[in-house]
């Protein structure tokens, strides 16, 4: 069949990647490079596995900047748009969601739309009575940056928001997609789908904030935090996953979903979901007051991005930590190779390591590899396990 995907970042792209390779599959953008690239096989995100199956996979994909093209004749239309919790105004803001909305309702086609992008809590029952229609449901994405195909193509579930013939039809075509042999599907209307993506992102930032302030107290007590995590974790309720200190949680997704839940939850009792929100902005404060602690001219950041083999940096929680320094006058330089300008946020980026190395009393890694072993002596970090 034809399926169409607005939207072209981890989500979409690798949903575009896995469906073509059994189905008609037109991805959308509104950036013309993206898309020269795509119908050149190159992958415009780093994902292994999207730049593998582009190399050796025949796979029925083309990329396309027209709507009208992408959407007629499609059975689906997946959104895989951006969405963006605005802090300021204090909503979320779906509006790229609903522009494809609006435009499948004006073709006036027989399709039914599949909301892949986070959203709010009740923002599909919204739009089918703001717009008067009912071909549209939720299913939530969980998908790591980097490694987007490989969790489509091994899944730990699937959950489509809705009980109905057209949703069990949907949930098929991602399991024949996938390579996992006993993939768990389940079906529940929207609204509670919507709920279940931003529930699981928030526990993720939970524990993400949990051992980050194990690792705070370690640290100011003088405790060896590796001893103290392994210790907790070979509980097998814990397990000794997704357990390494870092200096916050950031990316696509935790940030704005814990404010978007948080937001969800006016009038309802809650402490802990509050409490997740404030305490990465508590880490990024307890880290600054460790690197002023070395009394520092020039601080190095190796890397915006925050996670190995990602070349994503939005909302990465070294820009808070950049943010903090500058208030208290403290040169930042950047070291970050997937940069093309020659200063980021008011900082120099300097690209060659060796330089910016020698030019930095301290350097800022998140994560170490082989580059930053070598200044182990100029380094800070809370990363104990090289992973995650």
């Amino acid at each position: 069949m034809k399926i169409a995907v607005a939207g072209t970042g981890y989500v979409g792209l690798s949903l575009a990647t896995l469906l073509s390779q059994r189905n008609e599959v037109y991805a959308l953008d509104v950036i013309p490079e993206k898309v020269e690239m795509i119908n050149n096989r190159i992958s415009p995100i780093k994902d292994e596995k999207i730049e593998e199956f582009f190399k050796t996979k025949e796979l029925n994909l083309k990329a396309t900047l027209d709507y009208k093209e992408a959407f007629e004749g499609a059975k689906f239309v997946i959104i895989s748009t951006p969405t963006n919790y605005d802090d300021e105004k204090n909503f979320f803001d779906t509006s790229s969601v609903e522009d494809i909305i609006k435009k499948v309702i004006s073709m006036g086609i027989d399709t039914t739309m599949v909301v892949k992008s986070t959203i709010p809590v009740g923002f599909i029952d919204e739009v089918k009575e703001k717009y008067h229609i009912d071909n549209i449901f939720f299913s939530p994405e969980f998908l790591r940056e980097g490694k987007a195909l490989y969790d489509n193509l091994y899944p730990s579930r699937i959950i489509v928001g809705e009980k109905s013939e057209r949703a069990s039809e949907f949930a098929n075509l991602l399991k024949e997609g996938s390579l996992k042999e006993d993939v768990t599907i389940k079906f529940m209307n929207s609204t509670e789908a919507e709920a279940v993506k931003l529930f699981a992102n928030t526990y993720l930032a939970l524990r993400v904030s949990y051992f980050n302030e194990l690792d705070t107290y370690a640290e100011l007590k003088g405790l060896n935090t590796k001893d103290i995590i392994d210790g907790v974790c070979l509980d097998p309720r814990i397990g000794t996953h997704y357990n390494n200190p870092s200096f916050g949680y950031g990316g696509y997704c935790l940030p704005k979903d814990t404010k978007q839940l948080l937001a969800n939850y006016k009038a309802v009792p809650q402490n802990l979901i509050e409490a997740i929100v404030k305490a990465n902005d508590t880490r990024k404060d307890h880290i600054t007051r460790m690197i002023l602690r070395k009394n520092p001219t020039v601080v190095g950041i190796y890397r915006l991005t925050m996670k190995t083999d990602s070349d994503n940096f939005r909302a990465s929680a070294i820009q808070g930590i950049i943010d903090r320094l500058k208030f208290y006058n403290v040169k930042v330089v950047i070291f970050e190779p997937t940069l093309k300008a020659d200063s980021f946020n008011g900082c120099q980026v300097v690209r060659d390591f060796d330089t910016f190395a020698n030019f930095s009393d301290v350097v800022l890694v998140n994560r170490m590899d082989e580059n930053t072993k070598k200044i182990e002596d100029k380094v800070y970090t809370r990363d104990l396990f090289s992973r995650d």
